[in-house]
């Protein structure tokens, strides 16, 4: 991949190691993402290869076409040096990591523990778009994210295809709104939400459909997204209903939806911490870094980069 270099000339391959991050606490989701655009330097693009398994790089050279290698590329890249960055133990090189997957296909760390030593109770997931890939991770909770693109269109009519994929409750709540841009926002507001859930769980779509649960929006006194130097948002909580059964409303996941860099939805699921009662009632904790590995890391929570969203209305 011949790319045009956009980095300081003081840059090299030989650039500092990541810098280290303390894990998670309960109830806190640390969120790292990438811009695909801004990462055009062909000596950290191939310091990224390097740092792949051999099976990783094959499946990105198998991408067709130089900007579906780089995403993949860049995925791949973005879940390594994050994970690395989190010294559990001891400092963990990113080309050591290895992965497995469940039986459902969610990529999971495979971590290489003494006799008789728990795993590292870190858990991750990325989500990605041609113009921005995330990775969410925290410490003894599952998660699941979503990033859409704020502008993306929508091909199919949206009642139409609500109505294929999405419960009545949420068709009924589409159809209410009578602006089709509005109508369009919240279309995709609630795809990211549906999709970090079932991606929580890691089942997967086929084990989880979307028609199967609906997502509930009831007024929250207290819960809400906490982001560092920022307000207490106290947003609309968001909570998951069986179709099968209306009156069961899941009460061990925590939702946050914000805006990202202005152009992107972001939809973040995570078990609520179970280990105590007032982390069961805590709203989510949000740290956000924009990242180009290797090169610079910015921390971008508390400002207009991350804001805390809701849908249009309750229903």
């Amino acid at each position: 991949m011949k790319m045009r270099c956009c980095f300081p000339r003081n840059f090299c391959a030989s650039s500092p190691p990541l810098g280290p991050v303390q894990l998670p606490s309960p109830m806190e989701t640390h969120l790292w993402y990438v811009v695909p655009d801004e990462v055009n330097s062909g000596s950290i693009l191939s310091r990224y290869m390097e740092i792949l398994s051999p099976i990783e790089k094959e499946n990105v050279l198998c991408m067709p076409g130089d900007q579906l290698q780089k995403r993949a590329l860049l995925a791949r890249t973005l879940v390594r040096t994050t994970i690395a960055r989190y010294q559990i133990r001891d400092h963990v090189d990113p080309r050591s990591i290895k992965f497995r997957r469940n039986i459902h296909g969610k990529p999971e760390v495979e971590w290489q523990t003494d006799h008789g030593c728990s795993p590292p109770p870190l858990h991750f997931n990325i989500s990605h778009t041609s113009s921005l890939i995330a990775c969410g991770v925290t410490t003894g909770s599952q998660i699941g994210i979503d990033v859409e693109e704020k502008q993306r269109k929508i091909k199919n009519n949206i009642l139409a295809f609500a109505r294929r994929y999405f419960s009545c409750h949420e068709v009924k709540f589409l159809s209410s709104i009578s602006d089709s841009e509005v109508q369009r926002q919240e279309f995709i507001k609630l795809w990211t939400l549906k999709e970090a859930y079932v991606k929580a769980l890691g089942k997967g779509f086929s084990a989880a459909p979307f028609k199967t649960f609906s997502i509930r929006v009831k007024a929250a006194t207290k819960r809400g997204i906490v982001l560092p130097q920022s307000l207490d948002n106290e947003a609309s909580e968001i909570t998951v209903e069986s179709s099968d059964d209306p009156l069961n409303l899941s009460d061990i996941w925590q939702f946050a939806l914000v805006e990202l860099a202005g152009s992107h939805y972001a939809a973040i699921c995570m078990e609520k911490d179970k280990t105590s009662e007032a982390g069961m009632e805590a709203p989510i904790k949000l740290t956000a870094w924009k990242t180009i590995p290797f090169a610079e890391d910015e921390c971008v929570s508390g400002t207009d980069t991350v804001l805390p969203i809701g849908l249009l209305r309750q229903f």
